[in-house]
C-alpha cells in the first residue's frame, strides 16, 4: 500500500514538472537558454518575421503638395461671342431685341513661376478671352495681362500685379524617369483646387495631333477639364510640367494625361518675356514619315533613317536651296533626323537668316544643300 502511494506521488510530481517546463519553454524560453542566447536570437526571429510579412513604407506626398499648391491659381475667362442670327428678322421676332453678342466663360488653371507675377498656362485656356481673372489659393483675385502666347506649344504667359506672390520652384523635366511619382494640381470642373497623385507613365510622347511641337510627359495622375494649365510636380514639389490634355472617351480622366515638360515651357516663357514672342526657324517643306516600304523605292540604304519631303513651298527657303519633293532629309546641320517631330524640332532651333546645311538622299545618292531658314509664320498663316 505504501509502495502504491509513493508511485502515485512520483507520477504526479513528474507530471506537474513537465507541465511547468512546457509552459516556461513556450512563454519564457530565455529562462531556459539564458538571456544572452535569447538576445542573439531576437534579430534572427525578427528577420524571419520580416521575410514572412514584408512591410512597404508609403511615403506621403503631403509636403510636396504644401510646397507647390499655393503657386497654382484658378483662371476664369470671359469673352463676347457674336450671335450669327442676331440681325435676322425671325430671330428678333421670336426673341426680341437682344445684344449682338453673348458672354461666354471658361475655366482653367495656371502656375505662378516668378514673384514678379508671371504665370504659365495653356494658350487654349485664355485664347480669345476679353477678360482674364486669376484667383490665388489664399482667396485674392486680380485681372491678368497677357504677356504673350505660343500656339505651336499651346503655352501662354500672363502677369498679375499683386504683392507677396508665392512662386513655385522649377524642376528638371530632363531628369524624369518612367515610374517617378508626380502630383497634378489644378481646378478641375471648377470645384476648387485639387491634388491628384500618380506616376510618370511615359516620356517623349509626340505625333498626337495636339500641338505642332510635341514632347509630352504622360501620367496617370488624374487630369480633368479645368486642370489645363495647372502644375505637374515631382515628389519634392518642384514644377516639372504644365498639364495640357487628356485622352478620354467620356470627358473625364481615364488615366492618360499629358503635360508639357518644364524645359520646353521655360524656353518659351523666357522668349515671350524677352521678345514678346517665340522665334523659330522654318524652311517651308511638308514632311511625311519614312515608311519602310518606301526605302527600297527611294533607293535608300537598308538602315537609313529620315523624313520624306512630300511638298516644297514655292519660293520658300527649301525651294531656293534646291530641295525637291521625294527627297529624304537625314540631317539638319549635325543633328540626325529620325522622324517628323525630330525634323520640326531641329529646324525650329535654327536661327532665321543664318545659313545651315541639310543632308538628304535623292535618287540613291547623298548630297548636302545650304538653306537660309526664315522665321516660322504663325499657325493660322501656315494653315492658309
Amino acid at each position: 500500500m505504501n509502495a502504491r502511494r509513493l508511485w502515485l506521488l512520483f507520477a504526479q510530481t513528474v507530471t506537474v514538472l513537465l507541465a511547468v517546463w512546457f509552459v516556461v519553454a513556450t512563454l519564457k524560453p530565455h529562462w531556459l537558454t539564458g538571456s544572452r542566447a535569447w538576445t542573439q536570437a531576437v534579430p534572427v526571429l525578427q528577420a524571419a518575421q520580416a521575410e514572412r510579412s514584408p512591410v512597404v513604407e508609403a511615403t506621403s506626398l503631403a509636403a510636396a503638395a504644401r510646397a507647390a499648391a499655393p503657386a497654382v491659381v484658378s483662371i476664369s475667362t470671359t469673352s463676347q461671342t457674336d450671335n450669327p442670327h442676331a440681325q435676322e428678322p425671325w430671330f428678333r421676332h421670336f426673341f426680341g431685341e437682344r445684344p449682338d453678342s453673348e458672354p461666354q466663360s471658361g475655366l482653367g488653371s495656371g502656375v505662378i513661376v516668378s514673384p514678379a507675377g508671371y504665370i504659365l498656362t495653356n494658350n487654349h485656356v485664355i485664347e480669345g478671352a476679353d477678360e482674364i481673372v486669376v484667383q490665388l489659393s489664399d482667396g485674392r483675385q486680380a485681372t491678368a495681362q497677357v504677356i504673350g502666347t505660343d500656339p505651336d506649344t499651346d503655352l501662354a504667359v500672363l502677369r498679375v500685379q499683386l504683392p507677396d506672390l508665392p512662386a513655385i520652384v522649377l524642376g528638371h523635366s530632363e531628369a524624369l524617369q518612367v515610374g517617378d511619382r508626380v502630383l497634378a494640381i489644378g481646378n478641375p470642373f471648377g470645384v476648387g483646387q485639387t491634388v491628384t497623385a500618380g506616376i510618370v507613365s511615359a516620356l517623349g510622347r509626340s505625333e498626337l495631333g495636339l500641338n505642332t511641337f510635341e514632347n509630352f510627359i504622360q501620367t496617370d495622375a488624374a487630369i480633368n477639364p479645368g486642370n489645363s494649365g495647372g502644375a505637374l510636380v515631382d515628389a519634392e514639389g518642384r514644377l516639372v510640367g504644365i498639364n495640357t490634355a487628356i485622352y478620354s472617351r467620356s470627358g473625364g480622366s481615364m488615366g492618360i494625361g499629358f503635360a508639357i515638360p518644364i524645359a520646353t515651357a521655360r524656353d518659351v516663357m523666357e522668349a515671350i518675356v524677352r521678345d514678346g514672342h517665340v522665334t523659330r526657324g522654318w524652311i517651308g517643306v511638308e514632311p511625311r514619315p519614312l515608311e519602310p516600304a518606301w526605302a527600297e523605292h527611294l533607293r535608300l540604304p537598308r538602315q537609313a533613317r529620315g523624313v520624306v519631303v512630300a511638298g516644297v513651298l514655292q519660293d520658300g527657303p527649301a525651294a531656293r536651296a534646291g530641295v525637291e519633293p521625294g527627297d529624304v532629309i537625314t540631317h539638319v546641320g549635325e543633328t540626325p533626323v529620325n522622324d517628323v517631330p525630330g525634323l520640326l524640332g531641329a529646324v525650329a532651333a535654327l536661327r532665321p537668316g543664318e545659313p545651315a546645311s541639310l543632308r538628304l538622299w535623292r535618287n540613291g545618292r547623298e548630297l548636302t544643300v545650304r538653306v537660309v531658314p526664315g522665321r516660322r509664320p504663325p499657325p493660322a498663316e501656315l494653315a492658309r
